[in-house]
């Protein structure tokens, strides 16, 4: 979601506003569906009647159906499917109408987390009790600390950003649009919600789509050093409960880590990754995003992961298959070669 601790809206404007400023024309014959007031952007599943959400995807269509929002930008395949009372805006390149209204409710000098969010309030930080800090800390505007947490010199917490009780956060870390539960570590070097890389027109302009949304990382996860998890695009990256993930590990926006899963050195996880609870992923492995792999699955080094896997599989190879049939595969192109030597 988008969080205004961490991103400040400058709505509400009128939807037919709204749409002229990113240069499309409202449709006519929507009576005074313009008039309607926007005044943020959240996913569907989560909008309310003030705010606009985007339907891109035959994925989105159940949550399409449901939507409370007050307008969706839709492609036309799925317009039928907006409920009553909900205004749709239909076009042919949805994601990018999206991003122009995203630039026009949430301009660059609300994004920036190093000088704005919080910071235009000047909120104090609140800190519990028994925190150490060491040398050289930057802690934002409305950063909350919880007793007993220790963060290491020269790391820079961003405004608004809220970190439990018992945590260790190690020196040289910065942690933007974040929430940390209890006992989570960050070792040293760790970033913590830095911008997604989400980009439209690829390979000619590159332009930016707004990185709006946050990380959460749930009680009792650790981060190995200079890992890097990025904050959601419009909702949340997720680090379950309890979940270890090692050193030079790169999570990208709107991952979402179950409980308990182990993720060694140098794997990297694109985009919408989900890893169900107790999967396990040796060094160097990578996902190619929008996939899940179930629950209690057993990914092998340097395997690639390129589509969803149900619950216990045991994969290896690149791309990543059933372990039975990559040794099998492997025992036969052995037993080919040996062949041409004869």
């Amino acid at each position: 979601m988008v969080d205004i601790r961490f991103h400040a809206a400058s709505g509400p404007m009128a939807l037919s506003a709204l749409l002229a400023a990113a240069s499309f024309e409202f449709p006519k014959g929507n009576g005074r569906n313009g008039e309607l007031m926007i005044s943020g952007a959240h996913e569907l599943a989560i909008a309310g009647r003030s705010d606009i959400a985007l339907a891109a995807h035959q994925s989105y269509l159940d949550d399409l159906r449901g939507t409370e929002a007050g307008a969706v930008i839709v492609l036309p395949k799925l317009a039928d499917a907006v409920p009553p009372g909900t205004v749709a805006v239909v076009a042919e390149r949805p994601h990018d109408l999206f991003a122009e209204i995203l630039h026009r409710l949430y301009p660059d000098n609300t994004r920036t987390v190093v000088v704005a969010g919080a910071a235009a309030h000047r909120i104090a930080p609140l800190i519990e009790d028994d925190v150490l800090i060491g040398a050289n800390v930057v802690i934002g505007a409305g950063v909350e600390i919880g007793s007993g947490t220790v963060v290491g010199a020269n790391t820079v917490i961003g405004a608004g950003v809220a970190i439990g009780r018992d945590c260790i956060i190690g020196s040289n870390c910065s942690i933007d649009c974040a929430y940390l539960g209890n006992n989570v570590v960050l070792h040293a070097g760790v970033r913590i919600g830095a911008e997604g890389f989400g980009w439209l027109d690829f390979g000619r302009t590159n332009r930016k789509i707004p990185q709006l949304g946050r990380v959460v990382i749930q009680d009792g996860a650790e981060i190995g050093a200079n890992s890097t998890i990025d904050r959601g695009a419009l909702g949340d990256t997720v680090i379950g409960e309890g979940t270890k993930i090692d050193n030079l590990v790169q999570i990208g926006h709107n991952c979402r880590i179950g409980r308990n899963c182990l993720i060694a050195a140098m794997s990297g996880l694109s985009g919408s990754t989900i890893l169900e609870d107790g999967v396990l992923m040796g060094g160097g492995v990578g996902t190619s995003g929008h996939l899940t792999i179930g629950a209690g699955s057993m990914i092998h080094g340097r395997a690639a992961v390129t589509k969803y896997w149900p619950a216990g599989s045991k994969l290896a190879g690149a791309p990543a298959q059933d372990i039975r049939d990559f040794w099998r595969e492997l025992a036969m192109l052995r037993r080919m070669n040996k062949g041409d030597r004869q």
